[in-house]
């Protein structure tokens, strides 16, 4: 058994298979802290391990759980992208040795991953929003290129949409088997590895599709803001968020002693190494089981490792709390969400298009939607990460429409800032899309304060 395995034992993200009256014990992974299966002290380790969203274990999910007397009428997904290379490169050491060629019989495997490739290499003649229509459909160098998506966050991907197909069109026939073109709406922004995920979702979910009725549409913004991008407030608030960071971490004796140790072993200046982002290379190594690099003077250690992610940890909590991330989240997360929700009362009110909606996009473009929404608790998205909003007609009612949202398969409905009063009056199982639309179009501007009623008012506002 190697280490990485065992440590994933450690943390029950690999169950050991014991059974009680014939049934096999399952996995949990939760997106909300709960004190009951959590490590007694915040553990960098494990909460790596919960980012690197290693596939091997089926996933349990709350995704379409309702009452019988509602139907599901549409669905509108964000995912981060999955698994890559990194970003960033430590400066003197040996790039990992990551093979991003997709094999068949090579783990993590997934059953679907060689019909994937087959389908994806018949798919240069589709017609994607221009550039998208430049980037390779699947990965394929033997070392991988920065950033490249790797076959992990294939499988991850082809795990997401074989379980939403499970439970949205086998389960709740969301799409006729005849489904249309305008049904779908898909958008991504201009890196293979969103293009590659939302591809492979999309596998998942519909198997061997027909090329002709799939189209991806280009966001140049990790924000999916659109034409609404221009928004001087949200940049002073980002400014200020990214001071907050600054100061944190040069109060870090800690961290900065670990820096500056890391630096010797690699034979450069502490401000170099810091720059070049190292946890996103070491994150890399952990996740695929891969020592931390050696030089003569000695080895990065995963004491090193556990220091820089605690800081980060610490860091994403302290963010959480301070009223500037949630400024710059609220003004960040405006423009695509008043786009989905005027997507859901579209269809409430009988239209037929964009019935799945597919947006794949990035950790900055998850993070601030969360925030936005008022779900401090939640971890950061780790690869591959889904957040899925649910539109339901009560049959009964048939004028009235419900919203569920769910994080990695886990309803957090109740958990946000516009349903949590409804959850405590109201013996109802979901929340009126009305509380979401207020929300989105009132209460969010509310929240900024400064008695700003519309997006464009709040970001030009005087005097921050």
């Amino acid at each position: 058994m190697d280490l990485l395995t065992a440590l994933l034992l450690l943390v029950h993200l690999i169950p050991v298979l014991a059974t009680k009256n014939g049934v096999t014990s399952k996995n949990r992974k939760r997106i909300m802290p709960d004190p009951a299966t959590e490590p007694p002290v915040m553990d960098p380790v494990y909460e790596a391990l919960l980012y690197c969203n290693i596939p091997g274990v089926a996933e349990r999910s709350m995704e379409g759980h309702a009452p019988h007397h509602f139907k599901l009428v549409s669905v509108h997904v964000f995912i981060r992208h999955g698994d890559r290379y990194p970003l960033y490169a430590i400066p003197k050491t040996k790039r990992p040795e990551i093979d991003c060629t997709l094999v068949a019989n090579r783990k993590p495997y997934h059953s679907k991953l060689e019909a994937f490739v087959n389908h994806m290499s018949k798919g240069p003649g589709a017609s994607f929003e221009s550039p998208l229509h430049s980037l390779p459909l699947y990965s394929s160098h033997q070392l991988c290129e920065m950033g490249e998506l790797t076959q992990t966050g294939v499988v991850q991907h082809l795990q997401n949409g074989q379980l939403l197909r499970d439970i949205y069109l086998k389960k709740h026939k969301l799409l006729p088997s005849d489904w249309a073109a305008e049904q779908l709406h898909l958008e991504t922004t201009g890196k293979s590895r969103t293009l590659q995920s939302g591809l492979a979702l999309l596998y998942g979910f519909l198997p061997d599709f027909d090329w002709k009725k799939v189209y991806f549409r280009h966001q140049p913004s990790a924000l999916f803001c659109s034409g609404n991008c221009y928004c001087p407030l949200r940049n002073q608030y980002l400014e200020k968020e990214q001071r907050r960071q600054y100061l944190l971490r040069l109060n870090n004796r800690q961290l900065e002693r670990t820096y500056e140790e890391m630096a010797r072993i690699v034979d450069i200046p502490t401000k170099q190494l810091r720059a070049a982002n190292p946890i996103d290379s070491l994150l890399c190594l952990f996740c695929h089981n891969v020592s931390f690099p050696c030089t003569k003077n000695g080895c990065i250690t995963m004491d090193h490792f556990k220091v820089i992610k605690t800081h980060q940890i610490e860091d994403e909590r302290e963010r959480q709390e301070k009223k500037l991330y949630l400024g710059y989240a609220l003004l960040g997360a405006h423009p695509i969400l008043n786009q989905t929700v005027s997507r859901m009362q579209q269809t409430a009110e009988g239209k037929k298009e964009g019935l799945f909606t597919l947006y794949s996009a990035h950790d900055v473009t998850l993070a601030p939607i969360l925030s936005a929404l008022g779900l401090t608790g939640a971890r950061f998205p780790r690869f591959a990460a889904r957040l899925v909003f649910e539109l339901w007609q009560d049959r009964e009612k048939p004028r009235e429409h419900s919203v569920r949202i769910l994080y990695d398969g886990v309803d957090i409905t109740f958990y946000t800032s516009f349903c949590q009063d409804h959850h405590r009056r109201s013996p109802k199982p979901m929340c009126p899309l009305e509380n979401l639309v207020r929300f989105i179009k009132k209460d969010m501007f509310v929240a900024l304060g400064g008695g700003s009623t519309s997006y464009y008012e709040a970001c030009h506002k005087e005097g921050f």
